[in-house]
């Protein structure tokens, strides 16, 4: 038997619009002119005013001329929409100068690319420099394919003469692979198809003149690699019998080495280009902020497209095809309008956020990035400032760069914990973070100093705080253990 209720429920639901701008919101500058790209592409009821050219004459439509019809023809209406709406002369590009910078650097400019050679593309070139048969070339194209972004050979020989059998149709064996691997062990830069860690010291150690230290480091690395990694050096002065000096010789010939050789080429390094949302200037001594400017483009509904409805209302067809071309039209001129209302208030929003922040760290952006008067602050604290959800500031902050005349910063990089002082007063964990990186910037590396010893440094600075959370500080920024930061 069928069992039939009502039933209410309150959900909560994002409009397109709230979804839009939400997506726009979290997109930092660098990425925002590609995604205005994208819509200029998607809908051509969009304009970028700075690319129109308003020289040009309307387009021409192949649609019926409205002199071809009837007057029965045109006493059809379209009820459904509201022409006038989409008849209004907007120009919403008011908003994009309120907003500019008059900074030159926002003028476009078109960096230079320096052309170089691929990590691949450079082995392949030393490759073509052996005096190879057929089978060992392939042999060598295959095992160059294989080796990783770091330059290492990760896959097991097996694997190989396996991949070579099916799909070259090469029998070859191990030994035959392992000398052509040889071979290519002989490239630059060094340690280039090394099967581990140790197999890439070794090469570019035994590549290097031998001397005394040349030779101890290979039988470090060679017998007591794991002893080196755990910086168990009165160990193996004991097991090498060799004086401190002489390991200390040794130790630097290792650290001298990469670990990571495929990545010792220029052009494989990764580089960002971090362009700011926001500058801040100190003007005698009163802070001001500006939006980079292309966070305002000049963007406006098309008035080709506008004209177009004009044109379908004074039509009035009946036909079809004509109905669903003014659906079309008011669907891109609705989108059209959403994108511009979205791009303007994901502006008021960073302006609105940028400044609550600006305001609240006042003093530290005054005083030239002094951590000293960095207040604690939290996403909660910016929220209540400017009336908004949490998770909009975090949006905002978790992405957004600003300029400041003492660096650029992201704005995640302002908001921190407050740890309270024996006096009562609260202060930033930045400032206890700065003062334990001072710490062990001048610790003895012979003898480093442990978070025990830390703790005491920072309760008898007035810094109250347990071991462990100087443990995580520590972890925080990229510091190891007093043992790991041991130096000879």
């Amino acid at each position: 038997m069928l069992n039939q209720s009502l039933q209410q429920r309150l959900l909560q639901k994002l409009s397109p619009q709230q979804i839009q701008f939400i997506k726009l919101l979290q997109v930092p500058t660098v990425a925002l002119d590609a995604r205005i790209k994208e819509e200029l592409e998607e809908n051509p009821a969009l304009e970028d005013i700075s690319l129109a050219d308003m020289s040009e004459p309307l387009e021409e439509y192949p649609d019926k001329d409205p002199e071809d019809y009837t007057a029965d023809d045109a006493k059809e209406e379209y009820d459904e929409f509201n022409i006038d709406d989409y008849l209004q002369d907007d120009n919403i590009n008011d908003y994009a100068s309120k907003y500019d910078s008059n900074d030159e650097d926002d003028d476009k400019k078109e960096l230079p690319l320096a052309v170089a050679s691929t990590f691949f593309e450079n082995l392949q070139a030393q490759l073509n420099l052996l005096i190879l048969a057929d089978k060992q070339y392939l042999i060598a194209q295959q095992l160059i394919g294989s080796l990783d972004d770091d330059g290492y050979l990760r896959r097991p020989i097996t694997s190989l003469i396996d991949d070579l059998a099916f799909s070259q149709n090469i029998i070859t064996y191990e030994n035959e692979v392992e000398d052509i691997l040889l071979k290519i062990q002989g490239f630059e830069p060094a340690g280039i198809g090394a099967r581990n860690l140790q197999e890439c010291l070794l090469i570019q150690l035994k590549k290097k003149e031998k001397t005394k230290s040349i030779t101890i480091a290979i039988h470090i690395v060679q017998d007591y690699l794991d002893e080196f990694t755990k910086k168990h050096y009165d160990k193996l002065e004991k097991l090498l019998n060799i004086s401190p000096t002489q390991l200390r010789d040794a130790v630097n010939e290792i650290l001298k080495l990469n670990p990571k050789p495929g990545n010792s080429g220029a052009s494989n390094v990764k580089q960002m280009q971090v362009i700011p949302d926001f500058r801040i200037a100190n003007n005698s001594g009163v802070l001001l902020l500006t939006l980079n400017a292309k966070n305002a483009p000049e963007l406006r509904v098309s008035k080709s497209y506008q004209e177009m409805f004009q044109h379908y209302d004074k039509a009035g067809s009946k036909d079809k095809k004509m109905k669903e071309a003014v659906q079309f039209v008011k669907q891109k001129l609705d989108s059209a309008r959403w994108f511009i209302d979205a791009i303007k208030q994901r502006q008021q929003t960073l302006l609105k956020t940028m400044n609550a922040i600006m305001h609240y760290q006042y003093d530290y952006f005054l005083n030239e990035g002094n951590e000293k008067y960095l207040r604690p602050m939290i996403l909660k604290d910016i929220a209540d400032t400017i009336a908004m959800d949490i998770s909009t500031v975090s949006r905002v902050a978790n992405s957004k760069y600003v300029q400041t005349e003492f660096g650029t910063f992201l704005l995640k990089s302002f908001f921190s914990e407050a740890i309270q002082m024996e006096g009562g007063e609260e202060v930033s964990n930045k400032e206890v973070k700065k003062i334990l990186e001072e710490c062990i910037g001048n610790e003895t590396k012979r003898n480093p100093l442990a978070d025990e010893k830390l703790t005491e440094i920072l309760k008898e600075k007035g810094y109250n705080i347990a071991r462990r959370t100087v443990a995580k500080y520590r972890e925080q920024m990229g510091i190891p253990v007093a043992r790991l930061r041991k130096e000879l």
